[in-house]
């Protein structure tokens, strides 16, 4: 993760001397309302991000469970070792991995461009959350990281909603922290013993 983010900072500073800081709009249509949806607002572009994102998840789901290659990155999430011995590739598979986690951090960054606007640092509280999610939900469990961002999401838009939107990242911060102190495993909670033969 470390690594990541001095990858992010290398590149996001590349792309500013390259092209510059200005925020870029790539969106064609006018700004409107959107509909009124439980009291608040959305806007065609939520929807079709909310539909996309669904659809993507789904697929995903299906990749990992009935195709060769999902079951193999499966299994070498689950046993690196183990996999190893029985002949996979686990460089390839990793590989695999780092093409696919890019391919949809490539399409959840063109999704919030759209919404909102083009920009080099844009990325950061994507990122920034997306390792809260992973220390929320542990490292691992695909179902605690599910978890773990509908309950960061939900709090920030409580927060938002009751107190003020500036609080939406010090709400994220406060989750990071009380999971650190109390559950620094996520919400699997479960410490891999070790073994000695």
């Amino acid at each position: 993760m470390i690594a990541s983010l001095g990858l992010y900072i290398i590149f996001q500073n590349l792309v500013s001397i390259l092209w510059g800081d200005a925020s870029l709009s790539i969106r064609q249509d006018n700004i409107a309302v959107g509909k009124q949806l439980f009291g608040g607002y959305i806007t065609n572009n939520q929807i079709n991000t909310i539909m996309i994102s669904a659809s993507l998840f789904i697929l995903t789901l299906v990749f990992l469970k009935y195709t060769n290659i999902g079951k193999t990155i499966r299994a070498v999430s689950s046993n690196s070792s183990l996999s190893s011995n029985f002949g996979i590739n686990t460089n390839r598979v990793f590989i695999y991995s780092f093409l696919i986690g890019s391919l949809f951090a490539s399409i959840a960054g063109l999704l919030v461009a759209y919404e909102t606007s083009l920009s080099p640092n844009m990325g950061f509280k994507l990122f920034l959350y997306g390792a809260i999610v992973m220390i929320i939900g542990g490292i691992g469990n695909f179902w605690g990281l599910i978890g773990g961002a509908f309950l960061l999401a939900i709090a920030q838009h409580l927060g938002a909603y009751y107190i003020d939107s500036k609080w939406m990242d010090a709400i994220a911060y406060i989750i990071l922290i009380l999971f650190l102190i109390w559950k620094p495993l996520g919400f699997s909670g479960k410490r891999l013993k070790k073994i000695e033969i």
